[in-house]
């Protein structure tokens, strides 16, 4: 299936982001936020950072007018009818991502593919909210999305081969590298840079070095743009510590692929499949 039309549920930091990126690389765009406050906020910081570009001579005013021209906002989410992928970039909030879920797949034509942005909550969840979770998958962008090259491309147990080279053949048309990984929690990065965060924040409060000193040492002995304490301020406190919880709640026992299947339905016997598949009787 080809793409032509975008949809990005939110536009705050990151949905903004993910809009621009995806105007910039041709495609049209259309913004859903719940109210016009927050679209016109979303919209204006999207037209900012490309005013920023033209005076930095790395975009020709022409440019930044095409790329405006190809976002739409709207609050009314029934606008995605029209929509071949949308990718949803709301707060880390599981039941409010499983409710635009389900409104997605009766508002979002059949072939549509639905994606979330999500940096650590288990996508099988959303996924199976819907009617086409073969059709679900994660596209998590990086802050800020117009920037950061990394795109993880997230395939849960359900999601299709085409859904998953739809997804990376997508990224890379946005001029990103498109890396495949599991759903699992916090996926590649997020999993690998939690631990160092928290360990980070524990320094400071037993009181091993002040905050300059932790952040001094690993930018000047790691060779890190940016020390721990200040990478936290800048993704969000309180977004550190619910990435940090949802990673917990996911890795306690019982195992996570237990989890996933449960959510999947894939119960054993009594359903077909498992860790086996069995034969149904009529």
């Amino acid at each position: 299936m080809e793409i032509k039309r975008v949809g990005v549920i939110g536009c705050g930091v990151m949905g903004s982001g993910i809009a621009q990126t995806c105007a910039e690389a041709g495609y049209k765009v259309i913004v859903l936020e719940i109210s016009d406050e927050l679209l016109n906020k979303g919209l204006s910081a999207i037209k900012a950072m490309l005013t920023k570009s033209v005076s930095k001579n790395q975009l020709s005013l022409h440019d930044m007018e095409a790329i405006i021209a190809r976002i739409s906002g709207t609050i009314n989410a029934r606008d995605f009818s029209v929509c071949d992928l949308v990718i949803e970039a709301s707060t880390e909030d599981m039941e409010l991502k499983k409710r635009l879920f389900a409104e997605m797949d009766k508002i979002c034509h059949e072939q549509a593919i639905l994606a979330t942005n999500t940096s650590c909550l288990p996508i099988i969840k959303m996924a199976m909210v819907t009617s086409r979770p073969d059709k679900v998958l994660g596209l998590h962008f990086f802050n800020p999305a117009p920037v950061m090259k990394l795109l993880e491309v997230v395939r849960t147990i359900v999601t299709s081969e085409e859904t998953i080279a739809i997804g990376q053949c997508f990224g890379e048309s946005l001029g990103k590298v498109a890396v495949i990984v599991q759903d699992s929690p916090g996926f590649v990065v997020n999993r690998l840079l939690l631990p160092f965060l928290l360990h980070a924040i524990s320094l400071l409060e037993n009181g091993t070095a002040k905050r300059e000193e932790i952040d001094s040492a690993v930018s000047l002995g790691l060779g890190h743009p940016m020390g721990p304490l200040k990478l936290v301020d800048s993704i969000g406190v309180d977004v550190v510590l619910k990435i940090a919880e949802a990673i917990y709640d996911e890795l306690r026992v019982p195992p996570v692929l237990l989890r996933t299947m449960v959510a999947a339905g894939w119960l054993g016997r009594k359903t077909g499949k498992g860790f086996y598949e069995y034969p149904q009787s009529k």
